[in-house]
């Protein structure tokens, strides 16, 4: 085999194993212990939040798993003009937080790094301890009310504050889910510590 192949195969075979973070979602997404224990970094990560910000390890992972399930490089759907001419994405939302733009440029400027990165489990659960620590004490929300904190981080403050959500009866579903979720997870947690 000539020099040159061989070269060419190791630097292939590194590229393939090197080529940035796993974003693939956990495998048993029902089983707090079993996606900590498959991903070290996210216990980390979430530890380090929950000391930063006080919102607690199952109310992070209850927000993760609706809005990303804990895919690190989710994004929003394409819309599409007539059925097949694509018009870009739905929103800015990105990573496991889906934070938008905007949102996420206020979190770098007030609490967070400007080099943080929404793929990046620990920028975004800091981000979204940042939020929740926010809305708690912008609305006097409980930070270990995951229904409540999940209607504020989607709806925004201002429109939590203005109850737009009882306009939208999905999402009451989807938050009382979040609520459930991270009931769940608070319960697999203290048996798995």
């Amino acid at each position: 085999m000539s020099r040159f192949l061989r070269a060419s195969l190791v630097v292939l075979c590194l590229a393939s194993c090197g080529g940035g973070g796993n974003y693939s979602a956990p495998r048993q997404l029902d089983d707090a212990c079993a996606i900590l224990r498959e991903r070290p970094q996210y216990r980390r990560a979430m530890l380090a939040t929950e000391r930063r910000w006080g919102i607690p390890v199952h109310v992070q992972m209850a927000t993760i798993y609706q809005e990303s399930k804990f895919i690190g490089n989710a994004r929003t759907p394409h819309t599409f003009a007539l059925g097949v001419i694509p018009m870009g994405r739905q929103s800015t939302a990105y990573g496991y937080s889906q934070a938008l733009n905007a949102t996420w440029e206020e979190y770098q400027h007030s609490a967070g790094s400007r080099r943080a990165k929404r793929d990046d489990i620990g920028d975004a659960t800091d981000f979204m301890g940042w939020y929740m620590d926010e809305s708690a004490r912008k609305l006097g929300l409980s930070k270990g009310d995951a229904e409540a904190q999940y209607l504020a981080y989607h709806e925004g403050r201002t429109g939590y504050a203005a109850q737009s959500y009882l306009n939208k009866p999905w999402l009451v579903e989807v938050a009382a889910a979040v609520g459930a979720r991270s009931e769940m997870y608070r319960e697999q947690l203290a048996y798995c510590r």
